[in-house]
């Protein structure tokens, strides 16, 4: 069989990047799929170069934008036979951001990045999945869906298209944290509807790593310094890279779909209870994930949100 065909969003920094590099030392066929190729084409280069593999191509692909998803797709699939394995890496996190901010298609950008972009991606690739003989999709999660374990927290489905950004106060952390609880739901979803066609769907909760120069060069310089100063003891995000690789490709993962996986390789439950002394064991271990990830309500309306927003990219 020839090599794997990787797809790696976000492949040219942080984790995506040491990702890329580790599916093309092992010889895979991996896609670097990149918003900003001038920045990428460095980074593409200097992978082939360690990894000693010219098949590692860059494609343009803007995430949060869905016109940029539908081009994107039609290209990859104009071009390749099939997909091996899709790793939803990219994300949306301004540390310090303040402005509420939208997608080319209006939505809030933390959700179109994070949420939709891969839920539409994913369906839209759906077809190449299937013609692999072990069709893996990976989604990033993060820790900070431990946020649902407070009671109190709720995503705010009514102001994802910029329904009350004059009215109330913006914080991109609960955007991020609610578009990731989104996109765990959407993981259990997905995995359910795409289990029939032998398509395994599931998601990584990513602990702290080092932050990447293009990153902390980003941020505002409250943030550059406290991203400077986490970064000592952070660990680097080949670790985590590692974890990506292992469970896109080990036998102990060929036949597991729609659960969450923590940074241990372990599949998390969802939480049995979420008071006192449990809680604090929610809180503070990686077993167990939010009630909240699991409700039928929550998982039927983001299903039908989803669905509605990007029905005319098909």
């Amino acid at each position: 069989m020839k090599a794997k065909i990787v797809i790696i969003t976000g492949a040219n920094s942080g984790i995506g990047k040491a990702a890329t590099l580790k599916f093309a030392t092992e010889g895979y066929h991996v896609i670097m799929a990149c918003r900003n190729l001038q920045i990428s084409r460095p980074v593409q280069q200097e992978i082939i170069l360690a990894a000693n593999n010219v098949n590692v191509d860059l494609m343009e692909l803007d995430i949060s934008s869905f016109e940029s998803i539908r081009l994107f797709c039609a290209a990859f699939k104009a071009k390749y036979s099939r997909l091996d394995i899709l790793i939803h890496n990219a994300a949306y996190l301004n540390h310090g951001e303040k402005q509420y901010k939208l997608s080319p298609e209006h939505i809030e950008l933390s959700f179109a990045t994070n949420t939709f972009g891969p839920f539409l991606m994913t369906n839209l690739v759906t077809d190449h999945l299937q013609k692999s003989q072990d069709p893996r999709t990976l989604n990033a999660c993060t820790t900070n869906i431990k946020n649902f374990f407070d009671p109190k927290r709720k995503i705010d489905f009514d102001n994802l298209r910029g329904e009350l950004q004059n009215k109330q106060r913006h914080s991109v952390y609960k955007m991020y944290g609610d578009s990731k609880m989104a996109l765990l739901i959407l993981t259990f979803k997905l995995a359910d509807k795409l289990k029939s066609k032998g398509i395994k769907i599931n998601a990584l909760q990513i602990n702290r790593v080092k932050l990447s120069k293009e990153t902390i060069s980003k941020l505002s310089p409250f943030w550059k310094v406290l991203a400077t100063a986490q970064n000592l003891t952070n660990p680097p995000p080949a670790g985590m890279a590692d974890n990506y690789f292992y469970i896109c490709t080990s036998d102990e993962f060929r036949d597991v779909t729609g659960q969450l996986i923590n940074h241990k390789r372990e599949i998390v439950a969802p939480s049995k209870s979420e008071r006192g002394v449990e809680q604090l064991k929610n809180i503070f271990g990686s077993g167990s994930y939010p009630k909240y990830a699991i409700d039928i309500e929550n998982s039927e309306k983001l299903w039908g949100l989803s669905t509605e927003l990007t029905s005319n990219f098909y």
